[in-house]
């Protein structure tokens, strides 16, 4: 007499698969609650925050239109910290952006300079970049550009060279056999192929830029952040209302002029 053989039963995940789908939830919940009970929540606080954050709108409206003014001029500094800190950041990455590409420079320590200066870039915050250049140069618009730019680096140059590394090398060899140099080789080989993506970097840099430098003024790095911090260090609540609504103003145009841009030059 036959028996008949049981039927294969399936499963989504194998047993270690589950048990470390188990330990991932188990470690997060953990990390969740050890980061509620650090930042110590206080519930009185919790509680009447809603309150206060009516009280706090009230005392915002209505905004001080006679702080239009110097607000639009700081607004004017903020976009000028924005746009010189990107074209130098663009000029200091371009050349590293070639170090760090290893089709280009196939040296493994130029290599590892370059994306070191990446990492350190993009690891040290713009208030802090900000902090550091006012203690040299003093406070002003020129730490801001500077923390501005020297925080763009490493985006900037590390897409540059993640955009060389993926360029076709057909058309790289052919100018290679048909003796062309080095400098010929990097103006019609590679750079046809990641001007799209350069000024499709250089443009969403700049917008991000204009977002960081709003903030930059809170340290003394000039721009829109200084009347900001005088009007928060004031209690002047409505020239805060007017101050925040030109920031607003200013990111959601730089946003428009990003997209139309892109769409007609790209």
């Amino acid at each position: 007499m036959r028996t008949m053989a049981s039927a294969p039963h399936w499963a989504r995940f194998t047993p270690g698969q589950r048990l470390a789908r188990f330990a991932f939830y188990l470690v997060t919940i953990a990390a969740v609650v050890a980061s509620l009970r650090t930042i110590e929540i206080i519930p009185e606080f919790l509680y009447d925050a809603p309150e206060q954050m009516a009280d706090l709108f009230g005392r915002m409206w209505p905004p001080d239109a006679r702080y239009l003014a110097p607000t639009l001029a700081a607004l004017v500094e903020t976009l000028h910290i924005a746009t010189l800190g990107t074209l130098l950041a663009l000029a200091m990455a371009l050349p590293i952006g070639l170090f760090a590409a290893r089709n280009i420079t196939p040296s493994r320590s130029l290599n590892l300079l370059a994306k070191f200066v990446f990492v350190t870039s993009r690891s040290v915050n713009s208030l802090v970049w900000a902090l550091l250049f006012v203690a040299v140069f003093g406070p002003g618009p020129l730490a801001g550009t500077l923390a501005i730019a020297f925080r763009s680096i490493g985006f900037t140059g590390k897409l540059l060279a993640e955009a060389l590394e993926e360029a076709n090398a057909g058309s790289i060899e052919a100018l290679t056999a048909a003796g062309a140099g080095r400098p010929a080789t990097l103006l019609f080989g590679y750079w046809p192929q990641v001007k799209p993506a350069f000024w499709s970097i250089a443009l969403f840099r700049w917008d991000i830029n204009i977002r960081e430098s709003a903030v930059l003024g809170l340290v003394g790095a000039g721009g829109i952040g200084v009347a900001l911090d005088t009007a928060l260090n004031l209690l002047y609540w409505d020239q805060v209302a007017v101050v925040l609504g030109a920031i607003f103003l200013v990111v959601i145009l730089a946003e428009i002029v990003v997209t139309a841009v892109r769409n007609r030059v790209l």
